[in-house]
């Protein structure tokens, strides 16, 4: 029965309420009022007038806040205001106001209470004023006050269905708004979701490699320190290298996701010699073959999703391979062509688990492209296409 509103909403609609009141309801007893009868007879109809109309505009009042309440106080005043002897007032406009507040606020049986209402008030009002206030029409007769009595209820019904047809187009921009309105924080939430996860993958890719490459230089520092300390040193040297340019990196990815900044500095295909060398450091040599070239230079998202596809399947080849990896990137007019493979030592990751292999596979979904992880035998190999035209046409390059 109660909706909720604001505390300013509510005095306005109290003080739109009260100057109405104030304005019409002296102007139905100065215009309206009965010319004969003894002064009792007057003032009973004054205060009759007055009770309607206080009925009526407290409706008004809290039509936003509890339309069904103020559909019960129009009926109420609407009944006084007959009771009286009265015809239509200028007070009846509050009748007006409450039916609109039926169909813009009301819950679902309010509105068509206040659609019922139309009908029946339509009705009532036609015969009241044809068989109580003895409108007449034409010469009198039957048919005449029949035809007359019709009229009257079509332009009865016109107006209150016209007041409560206002209201349900308002009800139907407010629900549109509303829906605009979560339809936008979805999009929202949906926006913010695909950040964080975008942000957890780089993140993945980032400490993942250089763990790796920091715990076999730290392992390998480990077996010379006492023969080779100078081989040692280096290993030491390329772990502080290795986390320092880490840190970075995921310094750069906590600022974004703390102040929603845009994408930093990516890495591009000029990266990738300096991928090379920190693998060489790790103590794994990769073999590369790149057969065609780059025709021109590729779009950024590709050359992003290339720099980590090969990061994470080096990591993979770091933690399980024998010390040797062969890369092989195909640049065609069309599309790139990638495949990592290494020969297992122990147990390879599964070809669906992982969230390294589910990363390197959102890489290239990313960018319209596909990939395939899986054990062939002794080696492990990960293939995949990226799209190059369908990449630039989408402007993913930014």
């Amino acid at each position: 029965m109660i909706r909720p509103l604001s505390r300013t909403a509510l005095i306005l609609d109290i003080i739109g309420a009260a100057l109405l009141f104030l304005l019409l309801t002296p102007t139905s007893v100065v215009f309206y009022g009965p010319t004969t009868g003894g002064t009792v007879i007057q003032g009973t109809s004054v205060g009759a007038v007055v009770v309607a109309g206080i009925l009526m505009f407290g409706g008004v009042a809290i039509g936003r806040l509890a339309p069904g309440l103020a559909l019960g106080a129009a009926w109420a005043g609407a009944l006084v205001q007959m009771l009286a002897g009265f015809g239509p007032l200028p007070i009846d406009l509050a009748i007006l106001l409450v039916l609109y507040a039926t169909a813009a606020w009301g819950t679902q049986r309010v509105l068509w209470l206040g659609f019922a209402s139309t009908l029946v008030g339509g009705l009532i009002a036609a015969a009241y004023m044809v068989l109580v206030s003895g409108v007449a029409f034409g010469s009198g007769s039957g048919w005449d006050q029949l035809t007359g009595g019709v009229l009257l209820l079509i332009v009865s019904v016109l107006a209150l269905g016209f007041a409560w047809v206002c209201g349900l187009l308002w009800r139907v921009v407010l629900r549109s708004r509303r829906t605009r309105s979560a339809q936008l924080q979805a999009e929202s939430v949906a926006a913010e979701e695909q950040e964080r996860v975008r942000i957890a993958r780089d993140m993945h890719d980032i400490v993942a490699h250089s763990l790796a490459v920091v715990i076999a230089q730290a392992d390998g520092a480990r077996y010379v320190a006492a023969t080779k300390p100078e081989m040692a040193t280096e290993a030491l040297g390329t772990i502080a290298q290795t986390a320092r340019g880490a840190l970075s990196d995921v310094r750069m990815l906590l600022t974004q996701l703390r102040h929603r900044q845009g994408d930093g500095p990516q890495p591009t295909l000029a990266d990738l010699e300096a991928l090379f060398a920190q693998v060489r450091q790790a103590g794994v040599e990769p073999l590369v073959t790149v057969d065609p070239m780059p025709p021109g230079e590729p779009p950024g998202a590709i050359q992003l999703a290339v720099y980590r596809i090969l990061q994470e399947a080096l990591t993979n080849a770091i933690r399980h391979g024998d010390g040797t990896v062969h890369v092989h990137l195909s640049w065609l007019p069309d599309r790139v062509d990638i495949e990592v493979r290494n020969t297992v030592v122990g147990d390879a990751p599964a070809a669906g688990g992982g969230h390294g292999l589910i990363g390197m596979r959102e890489r290239a979904q990313l960018v319209g492209g596909s990939l395939q992880a899986e054990r062939r035998g002794a080696q492990f190999v990960v293939s995949g296409s990226l799209p190059i035209a369908a990449s630039a046409d989408l402007g993913l390059g930014q």
